[in-house]
């Protein structure tokens, strides 16, 4: 592993400021990583070396005349949901095949404007449908982490895998990611990074791939809490294209790491104590409640009473937009087209090619919750439970919570192909047991590597703010990074 690889973006910054290193040199490393790993990791779907060179090639030029943006010449991955002016965008689908957009979404063109160089397009469950990163048209993604004494290929986590499996080899900086019921924080906490879901509106969705419209969220996946509040401030903006994103102006969100968190009050749920919930999760989430304690933090017991249905609730109404979101791939203007004896056979034939398994069951879930005699009875009625789980969230922060501390997921990285997760899905759909509330209630959400299971892979914890309060996250986040400590793969690949 290149030493240009293993800095931080804010290392990095410092470094190509100071003219002791150039763009180029840390792309051409980058590039050189991904050759070496993506065989064995299969992170990217789509590298774009020429690109990326040629965008390093201007940002030195910019740095030598001591101009530049805040991510002036760092190299990242781009998530294959947001869309990239004329470079691979398919949302790792089938149905998309050859689709290269003429436009660049809004997240992606602000970190261009900010000199950020881009190295490629990162796997993702399809249509970020997957906790798992199996769904991919393109294969499965390899978590960089291996267990002690134990060769066992692990899963990175879904739908953001690529991108958390990127960051963790160190095969760019840094990495976009998008957030509908758990895909950044999910692979985040599977993968020993920082990932934040920042709060429902502010980053703009315009030109990402839509899986569900109310849930989806992008932010960054980062090796540390600097490093992804450094991402944030680039990637949140206000877009008049976007009508859900919010008018606030964005802070400085690296200047509230460091601040004290001495009598900031952190809520514990007690919903969240799951029944049969790993012992090693329970022991992670006490040293955390230790840690924020030590901080000069007060620890208030809280009560989340509508958290057990969040679950179930999430898996109508996200299926539901999904299957209406997903009616536009029809084969007609682009991507995959299957021919037919009419246009109704071609539409048929083209989506039932096009899409992989897992989209078809939540396409035809959604379909069955949005038709005549069940809207009522299932996607109205999980309409009513996401407003009483908003409520619950703003009675506890009314009451002077200022956080909440969750575990990130209800275990380490599981095995790819694992016969449990794949003999019932709903085993997989529980790996968001923790993480589909903050998307229900439109919240910001962070997950920190805190420490290891039994087996030597990493387990994360989660904190969960008031809207628009990511400084927050980033000021207690880094007290866990702190007091945890920094865990890195070893190499295999």
């Amino acid at each position: 592993m290149s030493e240009l690889t293993r800095l931080t973006i804010a290392q990095a910054r410092e470094k190509l400021k100071a003219g002791e290193i150039k763009s180029t040199e840390l792309t051409g490393a980058y590039l050189s990583a991904i050759e070496q790993a993506n065989p064995s990791i299969n992170a990217y779907v789509a590298v774009t070396a020429q690109k990326a060179l040629e965008q390093a090639a201007k940002s030195d030029d910019a740095l030598a005349k001591g101009e530049g943006g805040s991510l002036e010449g760092i190299p990242l991955g781009i998530k294959d949901l947001f869309g990239t002016e004329g470079v691979h965008t398919q949302a790792c689908s089938h149905v998309l095949d050859g689709f290269k957009p003429r436009y660049e979404s809004t997240v992606t063109a602000n970190l261009w404007a900010d000199g950020a160089v881009m190295l490629g397009k990162l796997n993702m469950d399809e249509f970020a449908m997957g906790s798992s990163n199996e769904t991919s048209y393109y294969g499965p993604v390899t978590n960089p982490w291996r267990g002690n004494d134990n060769n066992k290929a692990l899963v990175p986590g879904g739908s953001s895998g690529g991108s958390a499996a990127a960051v963790a080899a160190h095969l760019c900086a840094a990495a976009t990611a998008t957030d509908t019921g758990g895909s950044i924080r999910q692979p985040a906490a599977f993968t020993g990074t920082v990932g934040i879901k920042p709060t429902y509106g502010r980053c703009s969705r315009w030109g990402v791939v839509a899986f569900a419209s109310s849930l989806d969220q992008a932010g960054p996946i980062a090796r540390d809490v600097r490093d992804a509040a450094i991402m944030l401030k680039s990637m949140a903006s206000t877009d008049p294209r976007d009508t859900t994103s919010v008018d606030l102006p964005v802070p400085d969100y690296e200047a509230a790491i460091g601040q004290s968190i001495k009598g900031m009050r952190i809520g514990i749920p007690d919903e969240y104590r799951m029944e049969g919930m790993p012992q090693e999760i329970e022991t992670l989430w006490q040293k955390g409640i230790a840690w924020m304690k030590d901080a000069g933090a007060e620890i208030v017991p809280i009560s989340l009473p509508h958290t057990k249905y969040a679950l179930p609730a999430y898996y109508i109404v996200a299926p539901a937009e999904a299957s209406s979101n997903l009616a536009r791939y029809d084969g007609v203007r682009y991507g995959l087209r299957k021919p037919g004896d009419d246009i109704v056979d071609m539409y048929e034939n083209t989506r039932a090619a096009g899409f992989g398994p897992e989209v078809k069951r939540r396409v035809m879930i959604g379909t069955y919750v949005l038709s005549a005699g069940y809207y009522d009875a299932y996607y109205l009625r999980a309409q009513k439970v996401r407003t009483l789980i908003k409520r619950d969230f703003e009675t506890v922060f009314d009451q002077g919570v200022d956080a909440i501390l969750t575990p990130a997921t209800p275990s380490a990285a599981f095995g790819i192909a694992d016969q449990d997760m794949a003999a019932d899905p709903v085993k997989m759909y529980l790996n968001d047991i923790f993480t589909v509330t903050v998307n229900m209630a439109g919240l910001p959400g962070i997950s920190v590597p805190a420490g290891l299971d039994d087996n030597g892979l990493p387990l994360g914890l989660q904190l969960i703010g008031k809207p628009f309060e990511e400084e927050t996250l980033f000021r207690l986040s880094h007290v866990i990074e702190q007091a945890a400590g920094h865990f890195e793969a070893d190499k295999w690949w």
